[in-house]
């Protein structure tokens, strides 16, 4: 969930230019999903809580409700934007009349669009009940993790590791049934992603079995544009994905905190460059740890069909470069800091807000 607060309105300004960035964002997905085939309808806002989202093929419109930017964030509302596109294409330009017949169903395959008729999109944050015992057996060893002994703690750590890189090169191999994608957006929408952001983006991607994206979104409470994580993957790997993220944002925010007192530093001038050095400290014993994984014969070389949902989301997708923060001391501790993190379980809450815990608390 974005900024947005449940149960709290927009004002008619900041509501008037949620409307402008949804229409920027319907004429982005026309040109980028739909090959600029459909003509702009009317995007409105509804008040009606029983429906996210309607085509009113007779007033040629697409019927938004409030409620997305309320209470679910505009992550959500741009899936339920493409939900009723594919609805408004089936329409007016494959000229089919069942509502959610085979023609609907696949178009949003093809564009990797949530099909269903009903609830919120997938990708919202609810739970898969099929995967939670593997996250069970994962949550029993992080909190082995929280061992004061080192050595038990990081052998717990490393285990959960290999268990979920197990699981997944088991399904992959097994091709019983198809991997089920869906996506999330992990921490708050931020107008500048920072060095330890993109790292941490990175970390997830490398060892966490997602592939991960920063996407723009239009802060509604703000009226500003910014950007989100987007990490998208099995329900199994999303929340444990989900779980890493907080768990690290927090763990780096608090080892600079300690670092301050320490030393004695009284402003946050070298903060941003301490948590780039704590996320690449980790991610260094996270790369120690696939090598000895390697050497057991467990290699992942990465879900292909995972990748190309992606593409089908995302089908112009763009790759930058950024310079990284200069390599002080500062960088210097905190990656000496983030060599020492040891996931585990048991956090509740963060500088941010509450933070996800894994099942089998």
């Amino acid at each position: 969930m974005d900024e947005a607060c449940a149960g709290e309105s927009l004002s008619v300004e900041l509501e008037a230019a949620a409307l402008r960035a949804l229409c920027r964002c319907w004429d982005d997905l026309n040109a980028s999903h739909f090959r600029r085939s459909l003509r702009r309808p009317a995007i409105e806002l509804s008040d009606g809580r029983s429906r996210l989202g309607l085509w009113d093929r007779e007033h040629r419109a697409i019927r938004l409700g409030r409620s997305l930017l309320a209470e679910h964030g505009w992550g959500t509302a741009v899936e339920v934007l493409k939900h009723e596109m594919a609805h408004q294409f089936v329409d007016e330009v494959l000229g089919e009349v069942e509502a959610h017949g085979a023609a609907f169903r696949r178009v949003c395959e093809e564009r990797g669009i949530d099909p269903r008729a009903a609830g919120v999109p997938v990708g919202d944050g609810a739970r898969a009940p099929a995967h939670e015992k593997i996250l069970e057996r994962v949550a029993k060893l992080l909190a082995l993790a929280g061992s004061p002994n080192e050595h038990e703690a990081r052998s717990a750590a490393a285990a959960a590791q290999r268990l979920m890189l197990k699981y997944n090169l088991e399904e992959l191999a097994s091709g019983t049934a198809p991997r089920r994608y869906e996506f999330r957006h992990l921490g708050r929408p931020t107008g500048r992603v920072d060095e330890s952001r993109r790292l941490l983006a990175g970390i997830l991607s490398a060892h966490y079995f997602v592939e991960t994206i920063w996407v723009p979104v239009w802060r509604a409470r703000e009226g500003k544009r910014g950007s989100v994580l987007e990490v998208v993957g099995t329900p199994a790997n999303l929340e444990l994905a989900e779980y890493v993220h907080a768990f690290l944002d927090a763990t780096a925010e608090r080892l600079w905190r300690e670092h301050k007192r320490e030393r004695g530093i009284g402003g946050n001038r070298d903060r941003r460059v301490f948590r780039a050095g704590v996320m690449t400290g980790f991610a260094e014993t996270l790369g120690v740890q696939r090598r000895v994984s390697q050497e057991q014969g467990l290699v992942w070389v990465g879900d292909r069909d995972q990748r190309d949902h992606l593409r089908k989301r995302y089908p112009h997708i763009r790759w930058t470069r950024h310079a990284g923060n200069r390599r002080n001391a500062s960088w210097a501790d905190g990656r000496e800091a983030g060599r020492g993190i040891v996931l585990r379980k048991g956090m509740t809450c963060g500088p941010s807000g509450s933070v996800p815990l894994l099942p089998g608390r």
